[in-house]
């Protein structure tokens, strides 16, 4: 197992920050900072999403307030994300309309999850969000995106 050093504190008042480690060059970087916990947890999300896209490891650190001092919050494991085919398109609709709107409810279910608070998902939340996405229609995806944006606090 790699050893890698323990994510530094960021400098200066305390607010919420998201940092990277770059195993090339072993050291952390700084990727998304506010002072607000949604937005950085959204970037982390989306980083996390580009980063396995390209096949590099990532590992995070979670830095934010707490009665007015820094603490370090736990990021989720290393996961290894699933990819999934795309459902065939339905009989007469075209294959590149069905493949918009499947991408489309699915980027609207990724979108809540990561509001949310849920930003690095396993094999087994990738299959249930792609059964949803698979089953519902637009408007049963983003309702339930609604909710999952309201439990996250984002609203």
């Amino acid at each position: 197992m790699e050893s890698r050093p323990e994510s530094p504190q960021p400098q200066g008042a305390p607010r919420w920050v998201a940092m990277f480690y770059r195993p090339a060059t072993g050291s952390w970087r700084t990727a998304a900072q506010s002072p607000h916990r949604s937005p950085v947890l959204y970037a982390l999300g989306e980083m996390t999403r580009a980063v396995r896209a390209r096949g590099d490891e990532v590992t995070v650190a979670l830095w934010g307030p707490k009665d007015g001092a820094w603490h370090r919050y736990d990021a989720p494991q290393r996961q290894t994300a699933v990819s999934r085919p795309g459902p065939e398109p339905s009989p007469g609709e075209p294959a590149t309309l069905a493949e918009r709107m499947t991408g489309r409810r699915h980027q609207v279910l990724m979108a809540g999850l990561t509001n949310a608070g849920l930003y690095d998902l396993s094999p087994e939340d990738d299959t249930t969000v792609q059964t949803l996405v698979e089953r519902l229609d637009e408007t049963a995806v983003r309702r339930i995106a609604d909710w999952l944006t309201a439990a996250g606090g984002t609203r």
